[in-house]
């Protein structure tokens, strides 16, 4: 069960952020109200949200899942694959210490991205992308094996990070789409494999009582719920055009 979430309010700037897609430029104001409709759902989900404010110097920063990975007992602030968002990991290491003792970081010339972490109870997969790379990989896998956690490398072919592509829900059960439907790392879930035209909805997330999903995907909502899921959809098209996902916008914990 979770018991807090970190959110940060989108700055205007986060229309300028970087982008591999071509959906058009964000409106600003649909941003603000889909960011405003996620946080009440964090808080029907029974969560404490600590919401911090824009930055306007990092207009990716809403996405706060990629500046560190979390576990009960310890932080690891990560390094970014984005040079330009190098600079937010100060403010979250900030933040988490309301919360945190323990902290380890990434060191450059490794580079890691949140996004690319997937937790499946004590084993982490670690994604290696455009923004995670092979020592920012090996730092995460060492920290946590010394803590007692599995860890495995996965290097991506298809997908921007990780968690775009696979999101584990409860009891060995797994959402895929891509190239994790048939990947062996991942032999051994049960799987919601999402089509080909749902790609999207890969990027899901059970916090608490309910799995949040993204507005429009009605495949796998059905596969969702016909899994013993309840459901809370979210209209995510204007986090979407900056390649972010549902997961990206919050740290749990």
């Amino acid at each position: 069960m979770y018991k807090n979430v970190i959110v940060k309010t989108p700055g205007k700037s986060y229309v300028k952020g970087l982008t591999t897609s071509n959906l058009g430029i964000p409106d600003y104001e649909k941003v603000l109200k889909q960011h405003a409709a996620y946080v009440e759902a964090m808080e029907k989900c029974g969560v404490t949200v600590t919401h911090l404010p824009a930055s306007e110097q990092f207009p990716d920063s809403t996405f706060v899942e990629d500046t560190a990975v979390l576990t009960p007992e310890f932080a690891v602030i990560t390094n970014p694959g984005a040079a330009s968002r190098n600079g937010e990991i100060q403010e979250m290491e900030t933040v988490l210490k309301r919360f945190y003792e323990k902290f380890y970081h990434i060191q450059s010339p490794g580079t890691l991205d949140g996004g690319d972490i997937l937790q499946i109870e004590d084993h982490f997969y670690i994604g290696i992308s455009d923004r995670t790379n092979e020592a920012g990989a090996r730092q995460l896998k060492a920290i946590l094996e010394s803590e007692h956690y599995k860890a495995t490398i996965v290097p991506l072919k298809e997908f921007f990070h990780l968690k775009t592509g696979i999101t584990y829900l409860s009891d060995n059960l797994v959402v895929t789409a891509g190239e994790f439907i048939s990947h062996p790392d991942f032999a051994t879930y049960e799987k919601i494999i999402v089509p080909p035209e749902e790609e999207y909805a890969a990027n899901c997330i059970l916090v608490n009582d309910y799995v949040l999903i993204p507005k429009g995907f009605e495949t796998t909502k059905r596969y969702i719920q016909e899994a013993g899921y309840k459901t809370i959809e979210l209209e995510m098209s204007e986090f979407q055009k900056q390649d972010g996902g549902l997961s990206c916008l919050s740290l749990r914990f």
